[in-house]
């Protein structure tokens, strides 16, 4: 998956990017109360970070003297997984019919990040004052809910005795499927293939999504076209008849529901004219196509573990030319991927304790060479308190240990491997392991490297890569499978794709957000194409 800056075009909805409409619902429980006489009279105004500076996105109705609010408005946002979307719910009690918000009393506000929100689906904080304090006993309760329809449906079609439209030979039917547009007129939704020379087609089995079909309505009226296929483009009308999506679910695999092919010109011309073939519904399946929000607002944990490249090509960290060099600033390319990637996925940890691991080493007291080392020192416990905790260990650990080599990523992949493989034993959609690995260059143990992400494909694990410094990163190209499949030495193919390789000398002149869009762009489509594959819905998930 290694990242270009060349625009890539748009597959189809949700595969590219993670992208969907959330909605927001708000209540306020034990407000101040501001008014003399009565009680408040609150509103919400939802605010989002743009550049550094809170715009108002929108405000709900107004309350009338009730200190616990449950506002009918809903806030309707854009989600984007992979990058860190800042909110702001302020309360105000309303005092005059001005929209500006200094004319009203402020109740209390509460920031967050919208990861926070769908990560644990609803959350109930205190609203604190612009001093920090808690506004009196003040709370609010934010629920997220994904705005789509992602129900699906898969029809397997047949006919028998279509009319012959062809003088040689037999006709060449395929169907069009339309559902009635906004003006009145019917829109094409879907054509199936072409079946060649015959009156008894079977058509292969088809899935589109029951929003295109029929606008997600089931008792909505569609039509269906049959056509025999003529190469200049003049197809031949065979006959039409219109149905519902609920009428065609009650075909079953033993029962297939038949409808009549009827042609109405011919139904007007001929007396004993009965049909012109029969179209068969042999099944029709609405289901569900979860999608990354689904896992997530279902309760999937996003479980984050860092491996860092502590090897000798780096140069002494004391020395300014070093990679591990801490700058004036406070940082450096390693610190730049740790926040770059941390600050998104902690929001998907709900304990936000990650381990961070190092490698290619000389540790104390005995200087023995470790691929697989807590920089923390602390093997039974290698986790630190969010992304924080990890920038603080890899400060405090620099001047204890001796950068030295070889560059062996395959203990800290088959590492992290071993708790994915102990997670698949729930069978559920609970967590997925992510490792981000940063580094200076050529792998050593290329092998059992590529052995190690091949069997870690069949574990809910992907691997980001991120390259500091200016080395040559051919061998991380190929362990991104974007342009063939990555086998193993012993010729095992990767099941899926699941590395992410992306070099930090693309991104050091753009804006922080870029590299962490490059680096998890794919992420979410990984999660949903692993979940898909082993057969597990969402935790919560309702029945289609």
């Amino acid at each position: 998956m290694a990242y270009t800056m060349t625009p890539t075009l748009a597959g189809p909805v949700g595969s590219q990017y993670c992208i969907c409409k959330v909605e927001l619902s708000v209540c306020g429980q034990n407000l101040l109360d501001r008014d003399v006489t009565s009680k408040s009279d609150p509103f919400c105004v939802l605010f989002v970070e743009v550049n550094g500076k809170w715009m108002e996105l929108d405000r709900t109705e107004t309350a009338v003297n009730n200190l616990n609010p449950a506002f009918a408005k809903k806030f309707i946002i854009d989600y984007h997984f992979e990058e860190v979307q800042k909110l702001k719910f302020a309360l105000f009690d309303q005092d005059k019919s001005s929209m500006q918000l200094y004319e009203h009393d402020f109740l209390g506000e509460f920031s967050c990040t919208l990861g926070m929100i769908v990560s644990s689906k609803k959350i109930t904080r205190t609203l604190l004052l612009g001093n920090g304090k808690p506004a009196g006993k003040g709370m609010i309760t934010i629920a997220a809910q994904e705005l789509s329809d992602n129900r699906v449906i898969t029809l397997s079609m047949a006919g028998r005795k279509l009319d012959k439209k062809d003088l040689f030979g037999k006709s060449d039917p395929f169907l069009e499927f339309y559902k009635p547009g906004d003006d009145g007129k019917w829109m094409l939704v879907h054509r199936t293939e072409v079946i060649k020379y015959t009156l008894d087609p079977v058509w292969k089995p088809f899935t589109v999504p029951l929003v295109s079909l029929c606008d997600g309505d089931v008792e909505k009226l569609i039509k269906v076209m049959c056509y025999d296929y003529d190469s200049d483009g003049g197809h031949d009308f065979i006959g039409e008849f219109q149905t519902s999506v609920s009428r065609m679910c009650e075909a079953q695999d033993a029962f297939p529901l038949e409808l009549e092919c009827i042609n109405p010109k011919k139904q007007k011309k001929k007396k004993n004219y009965k049909n012109s073939g029969i179209i068969i519904v042999k099944s029709c399946k609405v289901t569900r196509d979860f999608s990354f929000l689904d896992y997530i607002l279902g309760g999937c944990q996003l479980m984050f573990t860092v491996g860092i490249d502590f090897t000798a090509s780096n140069g002494n960290p004391r020395d300014p030319s070093s990679l591990h060099y801490i700058n004036p600033m406070g940082t450096n390319e390693y610190l730049s991927a740790i926040w770059a990637v941390g600050q998104i996925i902690q929001d998907y940890d709900s304990d936000k304790m990650f381990p961070a691991l190092g490698f290619g080493a000389q540790l104390p007291p005995d200087w023995k060479v470790s691929h697989e080392f807590a920089i923390n020192f602390n093997p039974t416990n290698p986790f630190c308190s969010g992304v924080e905790g990890i920038v603080q260990a890899y400060s405090a650990c620099l001047p204890h240990i001796r950068f030295y080599g070889p560059t062996n990523f395959s203990p800290i992949v088959n590492h992290v491997a071993r708790f994915a493989a102990q997670a698949t034993q729930q069978e559920a959609a609970s967590q997925y392991f992510i490792l981000l690995i940063i580094t200076d260059g050529v792998i050593s143990d290329m092998d059992e490297t590529r052995h190690a992400v091949v069997q870690a494909s069949k574990l809910p694990m992907s691997i980001i890569i991120v390259g500091v410094g200016n080395a040559d990163f051919a061998a991380m190209e190929f362990l991104d499978g974007d342009s063939r499949v990555l086998r193993s030495y012993t010729g095992e193919e990767a099941v899926r794709d699941i590395v992410q390789f992306v070099p930090f000398r693309d991104f050091r002149n753009a804006p922080k957000e870029t590299l962490a869009k490059a680096v998890l762009a794919e992420l979410p489509q990984q999660v949903v194409q692993y979940f898909k594959h082993q057969n597990l819905p969402p935790i919560n998930s309702e029945p289609a």
